[in-house]
């Protein structure tokens, strides 16, 4: 864990939530008691924002400092709202956006950033549970582009399609299982790609949402590719159409 972005005890992570800090992960030591925990998870839960119970050896092993059991990590960055993203967007021609659906691998999570920033995407889309921290890792294999580009953070992606959609943004998922190839989508239009995890893909809500799904066409004998180089193809496929 990133040392610089840490804050530890009770108190301090309920202060550090009344205050607006940009909270991206809770960690509470299981079992847990006390009025004033109480008081935490229910700031947590009102605020949706990311946690987990875990042992208090993992707490141990996240810092050598009195965590009390309750250490939280904040973000380096300012994510924005979808509002906030929205009128971003309004402002830009011809929108060129990324959805990540629960990328949680932070190197994979920093390169994907690193690519966006540099093939001009205009902002990307997470969410806030089941994605990657934006930790000291991220922030490195990201080459720094991380400071560069916008990054909203939702409750649900399904909310930011519906938004997306209101404003004429087409939507179009990454999924190795669809019919349709890359190369026959008309990527000149203002467009969010959609990019999931490489352990489930994108959730199958999503890809309902999806106005066109589409795939790269593999002819080796591994049919997958790591997420980032993916996504790398994906977003030089819209710079390349667009150009």
């Amino acid at each position: 864990m990133d040392k610089t972005a840490e804050i530890y005890g009770i108190r301090s992570v309920i202060e550090a939530i009344n205050s607006s800090k940009d909270i991206d992960k809770v960690f509470i030591q299981t079992g847990l008691k006390g009025t004033l925990i109480g008081k935490l998870e229910s700031l947590i839960r009102k605020n949706k924002i990311n946690f987990s119970y875990v042992p208090t050896q993992k707490l141990d092993r996240l810092s050598k400092k009195n965590h009390q059991g309750v250490i939280a990590r904040i973000s380096p960055i300012k994510f924005l709202t979808m509002d906030q993203f929205g009128e971003k967007l309004a402002a830009i021609k011809n929108p060129f956006v990324l959805i990540l659906d629960q990328v949680n691998d932070v190197r994979n999570f920093g390169a994907i950033i690193r690519t966006a920033e540099i093939s001009g995407v205009d902002g990307i889309i997470i969410q806030n549970s089941s994605s990657a921290p934006i930790n000291s890792d991220t922030i490195k294999t990201s080459a720094g582009a991380i400071f560069n580009i916008p990054i909203c953070k939702v409750n649900h992606i399904k909310d930011a399609i519906y938004h997306l959609k209101s404003i004429d943004i087409s939507i179009v998922s990454a999924s190795e299982k669809a019919n349709k190839n890359i190369y026959d989508v008309d990527f000149t239009k203002p467009v969010a790609v959609i990019m999931g995890s490489e352990q489930r893909g994108i959730n199958k809500s999503i890809i309902n949402l999806s106005d066109e799904v589409v795939k790269l066409p593999m002819y080796g004998k591994i049919q997958s590719l790591n997420v980032s180089v993916a996504c790398g193809v994906f977003l030089y496929e819209v710079v390349r159409q667009r150009i």
